[in-house]
This record gives C-alpha cells, sequence and structure tokens, in this order.
C-alpha cells in the first residue's frame, strides 16, 4: 500500500510541475476602410510611433483589412534555471552524474520508489543517494532538465546521481559528466 501510495504521490507531483510554457499574445487589429494610424491609436490608447514601430512601418499608409500589432510584443526574458516561476531554489551541489535505462539485462524498470519507467519513458527520474538528496525531491539537473529523485542504486552513494533515459543510445550519449543540481522546494 505504501509502494502505491508513494508511487500515486510521486506522479501527481510530476503531472503538477510539468514545466510551464508561456505563449505570448499580440493584440491584433484588422484595419477598416477609412480608418487611420492615428484613429487607431486613439482607439488603443497607444502612440503611432509605437503602432508604427511594432509593425515595422516606414510610413503612415495602411490598407483595408491590414492586420496591424496594437500592443507591444511580450518581451523574451533571458531564461534563468529553473524558469519556472514557482520553483525555489534551496540547495545547489556538484554531483557526478552518469545515466541508465529501464532496458538492461536483469532491470526491472520500476524504481526503488515504485516508478514503471518501462511504462513511463518520457517521465524524467534520477536515481540518488537519499543521505543527500531525498527521494521525492523536486529537482533541476544541468543538461537534462527538471525531474524527481525517484531511485537509488548500489553504486550512487554521495555526490553521484544517475539520470534515466529511455534507450541506451540516449544513455550512451549522456556518458559520464559533472553537472550542478539544483534542489527545488
Amino acid at each position: 500500500m505504501k509502494k502505491i501510495l508513494g508511487t500515486l504521490i510521486i506522479t501527481i507531483v510530476l503531472l503538477v510541475s510539468g514545466v510551464n510554457v508561456a505563449f505570448a499574445a499580440t493584440t491584433t487589429h484588422s484595419v477598416k476602410k477609412g480608418e487611420t494610424l492615428y484613429t487607431i491609436s486613439k482607439t488603443y490608447k497607444v502612440s503611432v510611433n509605437n503602432l508604427k514601430t511594432w509593425n515595422k512601418l516606414t510610413t503612415d499608409k495602411i490598407k483595408t483589412n491590414q492586420k496591424l500589432a496594437v500592443a507591444a510584443p511580450a518581451k523574451k526574458e533571458k531564461s534563468k534555471t529553473p524558469s519556472r516561476s514557482n520553483d525555489k531554489v534551496t540547495k545547489e551541489i556538484t554531483v557526478s552524474a552518469s545515466a541508465f535505462t529501464a532496458n538492461c539485462n536483469g532491470c526491472s524498470g520500476i524504481t526503488s520508489s515504485g516508478i514503471n519507467l518501462k511504462k513511463n519513458p518520457d517521465v524524467k527520474v534520477i536515481a540518488v543517494d537519499p543521505s543527500i538528496i531525498p527521494i521525492g525531491t523536486k529537482v533541476h539537473v544541468e543538461g537534462y532538465g527538471y525531474a524527481i529523485a525517484g531511485d537509488t542504486g548500489g553504486a550512487i552513494k554521495g555526490n553521484k546521481i544517475d539520470v534515466f533515459f529511455p534507450t541506451k543510445n540516449e544513455a550512451y550519449k549522456w556518458g559520464r559528466k559533472n553537472v550542478t543540481v539544483k534542489i527545488l522546494e
């Protein structure tokens, strides 16, 4: 029962903590007969210069049915890692990271916390030393992304982790490297 509850909790955490993707929405206006940049600027309470800049216009001439942006395009923020606004980094550690897969001889594909990696190949899981990173902890691994500490391993002691990949090729491609792990609240 504990294993089922643990699996359910981790699955919910993974679903809830998925990467937030924000889409920039630019308000547009379709020019009607008789409208000018001035009348459109008054309607949307923006300057004519802004309308010209946002629409890359070099003259004041516009055409009927022309689509105009009437709001500033959303600024692209330089992505910080982690970039999800509700995540707070509580600790950063440097670890030696190797890779593992569920498709090896003798591998059940089920983590020590009960996650079935064969049935959920897209899940991001790391194997950890629970005395360093507790099982169930949300993390951001440099070069790997957001993951959950959901497994342990016999060779995973101290500042070592294993990152899960669904295929052997991906695991081999990762190899072994030193990376920064951000522990998230």
